[in-house]
């Protein structure tokens, strides 16, 4: 792009950003005082929600950042902050000619932490260089790495889907009832809502017992039977089981036959 920004006195330029979120939608606002189309997104005038300074360095520690605003958005609701829809969120933001839609790219990171501040809300986010951090060698551990049917399983997700009805909710137990007879190979796996509020969420089963499923994240008391859900098997993550249920043991991404650090801190005793 030939466009320079901010090379005379007056530019005809505004901020804009983007926030890819986990359950598939994309949001696109900018600091301008009507809506702006471009890259195939529409960018929302939001004149009431600023980023905050973006500091580029050239060095590879994490280049953080914010964004608040007022709750006064449609696209951005209390009830979606708090149900987690915004949480590890993809952010992109730069600025745009709000004339002829030129636009240049800045930042790139990611939401790690929402909190809110009076009547609005503040965004915690972190750079792509934060993925630097990252040790990328392997713990070794007796339990399998990998995330089942994820890179290094081989397993298809699609043999361990299934779609089910909703039959019945206790949100204070943070239990839901399904329409199968036996929903015990779910345990450890997940559940993503289909249908009502809650729609593209997704959340861990962390217990089972008969069609009974108990779930790590919260259950809003609004959400009624009826709705449809999508269901993955889960995995325990142990060879024995890779090996008797899933006849995957050559893919185990763990350890289980390496000694223990009991094992080497054993030293011999006389008799």
């Amino acid at each position: 792009m030939s466009r320079v920004f901010f090379a005379a006195e007056l530019d005809t330029a505004a901020t804009w950003w983007r926030i890819y979120r986990r359950d598939g939608v994309t949001l696109g606002f900018t600091t301008h005082n009507r809506d702006l189309w471009f890259g195939g997104i529409l960018h929302r005038a939001a004149p009431g929600m600023l980023p905050s300074a973006i500091r580029l360095t050239a060095g590879f520690e994490d280049d953080p950042g914010d964004v608040e605003g007022a709750l006064s958005h449609a696209s951005v609701t209390a009830a979606d902050l708090a149900s987690g829809r915004f949480d590890g969120a993809r952010i992109a933001s730069g600025v745009v000619d709000w004339d002829t839609l030129e636009n240049a790219l800045l930042y790139i990171g990611s939401i790690v932490g929402v909190g809110y501040e009076a009547a609005g809300f503040r965004a915690e986010l972190a750079s792509a260089k934060a993925r630097l951090a990252h040790d990328p060698i392997p713990l070794t551990g007796p339990s399998c790495r990998a995330r089942f049917c994820g890179p290094g399983c081989g397993l298809n997700p699609a043999a361990f889907d299934m779609r089910a009805e909703v039959t019945a909710i206790d949100s204070d137990a943070g239990t839901v009832s399904v329409a199968t007879a036996d929903a015990s190979a779910y345990r450890y796996g997940t559940l993503r809502w289909l249908d009502g509020p809650a729609i593209g969420l997704a959340a861990r089963i962390v217990a089972t017992s008969g069609n009974v499923l108990t779930l790590a994240e919260r259950i809003d008391v609004e959400w009624a039977a009826g709705l449809r859900v999508r269901l993955r098997e889960g995995c325990d993550k142990t060879v024995a089981t890779c090996a008797a249920r899933f006849g995957n043991a050559v893919n185990f991404q763990g350890e289980p036959f390496l000694p223990g650090n009991d094992m080497l801190a054993q030293y011999p005793v006389p008799r």
